[in-house]
C-alpha cells in the first residue's frame, strides 16, 4: 500500500486506495471522494417490529453518521475559507516553503506550472472548502474540496508535488 504524506509536516493526506488524476500538469491531483455512513451496524434479526409491538422508530440509529471517506480516513481538518488575498498569500508562503524541498525537475516543473493551477484554484476560491492534515500546522499542504456541477460527492484537489509518495 502507497500513502501520500504532506512533504512538509509528514501528515498522511492521500493513500493509493483512492485512485488520482492529475491535471494542470500534474500540479493538481483530483481525487473523488464519498459520502459514507459510519456507525453502529443495523442486523436484520428477521423480525417484525410491527407484529412485536415495536414502534415506528424503533430500530433508527442515532449512532450513525454520514462522513466524507477522505477527510475521515486521514482525518482531514476543515480550515475556515479563504478571501482571494488570504488564498495569495498562502500560495506564496507555501511556494517559498514547498520550492527547496523539491529536487532539480521536480523544481522546475513545480514553478513553471504552478501558476495555472492557482488561477484555476482562484476561479473556484467561493466553491471551495480547506483542509490540513491531522497535525494542523500553520505551514502544511492545503487540500481543497469542491462539487462538480450535479455531484453529491465532493472532489478534492491536493498539490501533487507537496506529497511524499511511503510504502506501508
Amino acid at each position: 500500500m502507497l500513502v501520500y504524506q504532506d512533504l512538509l509536516t509528514g501528515d498522511e493526506l492521500l493513500s493509493d486506495s483512492f485512485p488520482y488524476k492529475e491535471i494542470h500538469n500534474g500540479v493538481l491531483w483530483e481525487v473523488e471522494g464519498k459520502w459514507v455512513v459510519q456507525g453502529a451496524v443495523d442486523v436484520d434479526i428477521g423480525a417484525n417490529p410491527s407484529a412485536e409491538g415495536g414502534g415506528e422508530d424503533e430500530g433508527v440509529d442515532d449512532q450513525a453518521v454520514k462522513v466524507v471517506d477522505i477527510v475521515d480516513t486521514f482525518r482531514l481538518q476543515e480550515q475556515p475559507p479563504f478571501d482571494k488575498k488570504q488564498f495569495v498569500a498562502y500560495i506564496k508562503k507555501y511556494i517559498k516553503l514547498l520550492t527547496p524541498k523539491l529536487e532539480g525537475e521536480k523544481q522546475e516543473e513545480f514553478k513553471k506550472n504552478i501558476e495555472g493551477a492557482t488561477k484555476f484554484l482562484l476561479g473556484k476560491l467561493s466553491d471551495l472548502q480547506f483542509f490540513v492534515g491531522e497535525s494542523m500546522h500553520d505551514d502544511s499542504t492545503m487540500v481543497f474540496a469542491f462539487y462538480k456541477e450535479g455531484a453529491t460527492d465532493p472532489t478534492f484537489l491536493y498539490f501533487g508535488h507537496g506529497l511524499k509518495e511511503v510504502k506501508c
